[in-house]
């Protein structure tokens, strides 16, 4: 059945509307429903396609929630599914997998060409437990991990996890000194603003896993930040001096330990050397005297040679041959004695 076959052509030889009771009476005809009233016909086709409107699909990274006339009913997942078709029953799809990011401190305005920052103050500013200021900037990251918690139980979730979040690293921060903060703090101020943050939305029951928290930029407000320049300056200054001091100490401790030690080493030897001397020596005066109380005469002439025979080499000496003169003080050294030099040999 053509469209001209049932409306016909108008003046202009176009085709004009057909008219409805008329395409539903050929319509029952054809079926053989005549005797059915088009308007139920309408009203059957009508509630046909209420009820397909009850089908619905899941995507792999979305959850759906079921809601009876505002009341949670079930969770279903991926795939198509049917729910009895609006007002009765409605569905949300929340994406689970998907990671959410806030911005503390800072919004992002644009990334191109090129990237712009507005910096708020009111979040970024906090105080450290050293009484001090400090500019904190950062994101968080989360995403659902139960998406019945996360659209009943919170209104606006986001801003609630915002609130959360400046909340936490204000405790966090606020039991940091600004020296930490500045240099070597910033991963564990990190992880304890995190976790601090994941339990209180625990406590609230939002749904939510805080995958995430990056600090992306520390540093005293610009009022002062030139004076922190100077402090940091002086502390690299003091650093720089330790560190050659400490250089200079493991040299010259080293040779400070090896000479002490060269010196107690050549003292404990000198010491045994004289030791052993000394017990050689007192040895031998225990065996002369031993010899001197048995035999004192001949020991005492033996001495005598044996002090002879270490002193006369050492000595000048005249040998005289005949008898002595009587006037032997003309071999005498007399000069010598008075200062001057003379004599013989």
């Amino acid at each position: 059945m053509a469209w001209d076959d049932i409306g016909g052509k108008g003046r202009s030889g176009r085709p004009e509307m057909p008219d409805l009771e008329e395409l539903f009476s050929q319509f029952r005809r054809r079926l053989g429903i005549s005797k059915i009233p088009w308007v139920t016909i309408l009203g059957v086709a009508v509630l046909l396609i209420w009820l397909a409107s009850g089908i619905y699909i899941v995507a792999p990274a979305e959850l759906g929630v079921v809601q009876r006339f505002g009341r949670y009913i079930r969770t279903t997942t991926s795939g198509p599914h049917y729910h009895l078709p609006y007002p009765i029953e409605k569905v949300t799809k929340p994406k689970v997998t998907q990671v959410r990011r806030l911005e503390v401190g800072f919004r992002t305005i644009a990334l191109v060409p090129t990237a712009r920052y507005q910096h708020l103050p009111n979040e970024a500013l906090m105080l450290t437990r050293d009484e001090n200021i400090i500019d904190i900037q950062f994101i968080v990251q989360y995403n659902l991990k139960d998406p019945v918690k996360y659209l009943f139980n919170v209104f606006n979730v986001t801003k609630a996890v915002k609130g959360a979040a400046e909340a936490s690293m204000r405790e966090v921060i606020g039991k940091t000194n600004i020296d930490d903060a500045l240099t070597i703090g910033k991963f564990k101020i990190q992880q304890d603003t995190k976790k601090l943050l994941q339990r209180i939305l625990d406590n609230y029951e939002m749904g939510v896993n805080i995958v995430a928290v990056q600090l992306q930029d520390v540093h005293p407000p610009q009022q002062v930040a030139q004076a922190f320049k100077d402090v940091a300056s002086a502390r690299e200054d003091r650093e720089r001096a330790i560190n050659n001091a400490q250089g200079y100490r493991n040299d010259i401790l080293p040779k400070a330990k090896g000479e002490a030690a060269r010196i107690i080493n050549e003292a404990e030897a000198y010491k045994e050397a004289v030791l052993k001397k000394a017990e050689g020596e007192t040895s031998h005066f225990l065996q002369v005297l031993k010899e001197y109380r048995s035999a004192k005469d001949i020991t005492r002439q033996r001495l005598f040679l044996e002090t002879m025979e270490e002193i006369l080499p050492s000595m000048n000496k005249i040998i005289i041959e005949g008898a002595p003169s009587s006037n032997l003080l003309q071999l005498l050294p007399l000069g010598e004695w008075g200062g001057e030099k003379g004599g013989r040999p």
